[in-house]
């Protein structure tokens, strides 16, 4: 078998045929990630024993005829997910100890599957960031070129598909925490319609924000893996009965161009408008539309993400889980624990969080924000009156080195600026690679992103498709 060359669904098909099994294809991803992740740090743990142990259970299911889409493929997982008995850490000192005591809905349902878990991914710390350089177990590196970052949050989950030490991977997006890896590494990454895809066992960051997506090697395995782990979820109270709106072929692509005057490097922009030509080649319309508040969603994001941050990260108090630092007191006991528990990034987030919620101005940071995040989910709802789907670059620039930005946060912030409006309006977006672009002595992948109306995945996986041939 050809890991650099197999997907889910070539894997599928030489599994069903018995061309080999799903213990060969684990163990030749443990031999891969035994080879290669010294250089990488992609995992932060890998399950080798259990691993093989699903793999042979998934074989006897395949030799029953009774295989599913997922039944022996190889995956990893973000390590924000929870996988029942394994650590979970959040890649957070604060959590370094702790144990999910269930399986978050994606894993039940892929274990319904009997899909392969290879192991748990390295991400920035509670997926607060970009570059996955804000771990706390040390940065992951970008296997296209080492000296540089695989993007964030989901850097870990990237790295490990784009290296083939797996067939594919779950991530978490907030802000655009799947698409932004995906284009850094060359991948597909997809994030869902908001509520599509049960939240229920990751950890949050953002509870309006946060959906769970895949990171793999193509749109038709994106659509498999989506396919496998969406749907209803009782104990997620943010979960859509239905999502799925009745297929019509995309014809009309909007761009809105005045957004993409936010910075985009000149040769990223040259790749993108190459990529529209070839779409309207094979008959989509590319007309331009107009978006004006689309400008503000950093602003907005970096507002509404801190002060949910901040809310849902007061549970780790070192009192009810996790790491506890002994005090005199409670209030110390806090302090100290989440001194000692956060890195730098949380910690800024928490306290800008707790900021904006703050009495003296909650009027004039957190709800006029909200008023805005209302605007931007009106104005692609206006959009979609008259286009199928949006274009925009995934990122305004691509991998960066390691170190590049750290230093300025707002830079950092930046990098966001075309994936954080998905997020607010709740609208579902994938990456698909359409080129590279020269820095240094590398080429490096970047992203072109596709955006579709609520519950219109399939417009995403028909023109992501079309993307792919260009």
């Amino acid at each position: 078998m050809d890991l650099t060359k197999l997907t889910i669904a070539s894997a599928r098909k030489a599994l069903d045929a018995k061309e080999y099994s799903a213990l060969d294809l684990t163990k030749a991803y443990i031999d891969q990630i035994s080879q290669k992740d010294a250089a990488l740090h992609a995992y932060l743990e890998v399950w080798e024993k259990s691993a093989k142990d699903e793999a042979k259970r998934a074989d006897a299911r395949i030799a029953a005829g009774e295989a599913l889409s997922l039944t022996g493929i190889p995956l990893a997982i973000k390590d924000n997910i929870l996988i029942e008995g394994r650590a979970a850490s959040s890649a957070s000192k604060i959590l370094e100890n702790y144990r999910a005591p269930y399986d978050a809905t994606v894993i039940e349902r892929m274990k319904q599957e009997d899909a392969v878990f290879l192991g748990r991914t390295n991400m920035d710390e509670f997926a607060m960031g970009s570059s996955t350089e804000n771990s706390a177990y040390g940065p992951t590196r970008n296997p296209i070129d080492t000296a540089r970052i695989p993007g964030g949050s989901s850097g870990g989950s990237a790295a490990a598909v784009a290296a083939h030490m797996a067939l594919a991977a779950l991530g978490s997006d907030t802000g655009g925490s799947i698409r932004q890896p995906a284009a850094h590494t060359g991948l597909v990454g997809l994030k869902p319609t908001y509520g599509a895809v049960s939240r229920y066992g990751l950890m949050a960051m953002g509870s309006s924000l946060d959906q769970i997506g895949p990171l793999t090697k193509t749109v038709d395995d994106s659509k498999l893996l989506f396919e496998a782990i969406r749907g209803y979820d009782a104990s997620d109270s943010t979960s859509l009965k239905e999502s799925a709106k009745d297929f019509k072929k995309p014809r009309v692509i909007g761009v809105p161009r005045a957004f993409l005057e936010s910075g985009v490097d000149a040769d990223l922009l040259t790749v993108f408008e190459k990529t529209l030509g070839a779409l309207r080649e094979k008959g989509y319309e590319i007309r331009d539309i107009d978006m004006p508040t689309l400008p503000y969603g950093l602003a907005v994001y970096y507002v509404v993400m801190p002060a949910e941050a901040s809310t849902n990260l007061a549970r780790f108090d070192g009192i009810r889980y996790g790491l506890s630092e002994p005090a005199p007191t409670i209030g110390e006991v806090y302090a100290k624990t989440r001194g000692k528990g956060f890195g730098p990034e949380v910690r800024r987030r928490i306290l800008v969080g707790t900021f904006v919620l703050s009495a003296g101005y909650a009027d004039a940071y957190y709800r006029k924000a909200r008023a805005v995040r209302a605007g931007i989910t009106r104005e692609f709802a206006d959009a979609f009156q008259s286009v199928d789907a949006i274009a925009v670059p995934t990122t305004p620039a691509p991998a960066f080195k390691f170190g590049e930005k750290t230093s300025d946060p707002l830079a950092m912030y930046a990098e966001d600026i075309f994936s954080v409006p998905v997020n607010l309006a709740g609208v579902p977006a994938i990456s698909v690679p359409c080129g590279h672009v020269a820095r240094e002595s590398s080429q490096l992948p970047i992203g072109f992103q596709i955006i579709a109306e609520h519950g219109r995945e399939e417009t995403l996986f028909a023109i992501g498709k079309d993307v792919e041939a260009a």
